[in-house]
């Protein structure tokens, strides 16, 4: 069993805990990221770290980026890590009663590991979530925050109506995401994702397949989906930083085209390409 990061210590996971004042188990006051360990490292790490440090910048407390990324160096030897799923999450740490914040918080930072997933094989169905919508005007939605019990819900409304993924709609009823992934779609040569603007978080992967989208012969455009137009396409994928690129073949029931393998085989190939040689 893998042991815990936690400020600094390698501890063993029963001994981690985390402290009955602290902010990030009492308001969710905190964030996280989930990252790619492949041969050792972790894909992608100065995008996941840039993306954390604009969400401190969100809720206006600082941590140290270096000492975390060097954090992160010992902790993937310490454990032998040559494969797996790295998650660093980051409170405000501890605080008196009430919602206003520490003047000078101290936060709190501890990392998890655990074994890569094995890929899916098969395509995902979708289902629009109704409990819960995305909401695109919080600056929550472009940061990993704590509080994820919007997505906990939205997936567990899919679950239920037997369904692998849910995708979330925003408060203007167009797509924003799916519960942990992007959201894209090809159309006519377009390889097409929901803008930020929309509620879609910034991911790291989504980020990294619009780079590569012109290598494989597509047009990346980022503008507003609906039900419509998933069902208008030629092929809809999820993406995210662990899974990379996961196909869908439904949607509420109704079935979605594959017929863009090609250009999807490409994409894969050219994101397995920039893993082997990271």
């Amino acid at each position: 069993m893998m042991r815990v990061w936690q400020d600094g210590r390698l501890i063993a996971q029963e001994e981690a805990h985390v402290g009955i004042a602290d902010r990030g188990l009492l308001l969710g006051d905190g964030l996280f990221e989930t990252m790619a360990v492949y041969n050792g490292r972790v894909f992608d790490l100065d995008a996941h770290l840039g993306r954390l440090a604009i969400g401190l910048g969100v809720l206006g407390f600082a941590a140290d980026i270096a000492k975390l990324r060097a954090g992160i160096a010992h902790y993937l030897v310490s454990e032998a890590a040559s494969s797996g799923v790295l998650r660093v999450t980051v409170t405000r740490g501890a605080g008196p009663r009430g919602l206003a914040p520490p003047q000078a918080p101290r936060p709190a930072i501890f990392m998890t590991l655990a074994p890569m997933p094995p890929a899916r094989e098969t395509p995902v169905s979708l289902h629009i979530a109704t409990v819960t919508r995305r909401n695109e005007q919080s600056p929550l939605s472009r940061v990993k925050a704590l509080p994820y019990l919007d997505n906990v819900l939205a997936l567990s409304e899919a679950l239920a109506h037997g369904a692998g993924d849910a995708l979330m709609l925003n408060t203007r009823g167009t797509i924003a995401c799916a519960s942990a992934a992007n959201v894209f779609a090809i159309r006519d040569g377009r390889l097409e994702t929901p803008p930020i603007s929309d509620g879609a978080l910034p991911g790291t992967m989504r980020a990294l397949v619009l780079s590569l989208a012109e290598q494989a012969g597509l047009a990346p455009v980022e503008t507003s989906l609906d039900l419509n137009s998933l069902a208008g396409a030629d092929h809809v994928f999820l993406t995210n930083s662990v899974s990379r690129v996961t196909e869908a073949r439904q949607c509420n029931d109704a079935p979605l085209q594959r017929r863009a393998g090609a250009a999807l085989d490409r994409l894969r190939a050219l994101i397995a390409a920039r893993f082997d040689a990271a």
